[in-house]
Parts: C-alpha cells; structure tokens; sequence
C-alpha cells in the first residue's frame, strides 16, 4: 500500500506548542507518532513524507524504528543534504514537488491547481491553519495535525477527493 504524511517534527519540542499538539513531552508525541505509523504501515508498503520530519540529528534512529520504504519530499525545516537523509534510511529524497503516476504533485507547501489543470496536489506544511481546507476535488492536506498524527492511505485520499466530485482520479 502507499501511504502520505507530513509535518511529524520528530524530537522538536517546539512544535507541541506551536500546533497544540495534544502530547506532554517530546517523548510521548514521537512514541504515538511511532505506534500509530506502525499500525497501518506493513515493512513492504510505501510512504511518501511531505517534508518537515524532523528528529534533531535522530533522524536514523526514528526512521529504524518505522515500517515501510520512506520517501521524503523535502519541506522547509529539511535543511541537510538529501545524502544525509538517504544514509539516515529514506529510499530517496526530492528538493521539488514529484509527480507520482501522472496525476499527484507531492509537495511540501500547497500548490495552486485548478479544475482546467489535469493534476491534484497532496502537501503539508500548513499544519491545522484554517486557511486551508483538509481536502477538495484536487488537494489534499497530509499535516499530521489533520490525519489523526498517522499515516493516511492512497485510497483514503482518492476517495475524500472524489467525494468532492473529481471523478477523473488516476489511481
């Protein structure tokens, strides 16, 4: 299965307060992200991180600790060398937005699409702002503060978005 999350901010405590994150300390919010990865994530399945992973120099250390083939799409608090996080455990690691079979942008930040564009973009970055809309007909949302902190599924985002009347999803 493939699987899409972002925003983890593994190890940083700032971020607790910055997004109200409903843990105690720095430890019970990195062992719920860990659990709640691992219950749905299998050691054959994909995820895509939609940047900011965090994990302050532990970064080897929680990636050992989570299931699946880790991919990251680099965000804004990814500063280190797309070498560092390959040898850290990520399969591979991108600087710019991918496009994954023809259709997904995955990006860090939001993109602009819109209904005359043939794409629809799964990003983070935006945490809970109420700016932003968790989904529509060509987006998709992946901050963890609006996922339950675990990853979501491909065929989750396909059919939130197509509850929202993209019909013409390419899976």
């Amino acid at each position: 299965m493939l699987y899409f999350i972002a925003d983890t901010h593994f190890s940083e405590e700032n971020i607790m307060r910055y997004e109200n994150r409903p843990f105690e300390s720095v430890a019970e919010m990195d062992s719920a992200l860990i659990r709640r990865w691992n219950s749905c994530v299998g050691e054959r399945d994909e995820v895509y991180v939609l940047g900011d992973f965090g994990a302050d120099g532990q970064e080897a250390v929680m990636l050992g600790q989570l299931n699946g083939r880790k991919f990251l799409v680099k965000g804004n608090h990814d500063v280190k060398t797309n070498q560092y996080y390959r040898d850290t455990g990520f399969e591979e690691v991108y600087d710019c937005p991918v496009i994954i079979k023809s259709f997904w942008i995955l990006s860090h930040e939001p993109l602009y699409v819109n209904t005359n564009m043939p794409y629809a973009n799964l990003f983070g970055h935006v945490h809970n702002s109420p700016i932003f809309k968790t989904y529509s007909s060509q987006h998709y949302c992946v901050s963890v503060e609006r996922i339950d902190y675990t990853p979501i599924s491909f065929d989750e985002i396909v059919k939130a978005i197509q509850s929202k009347g993209n019909q013409n999803l390419k899976k």
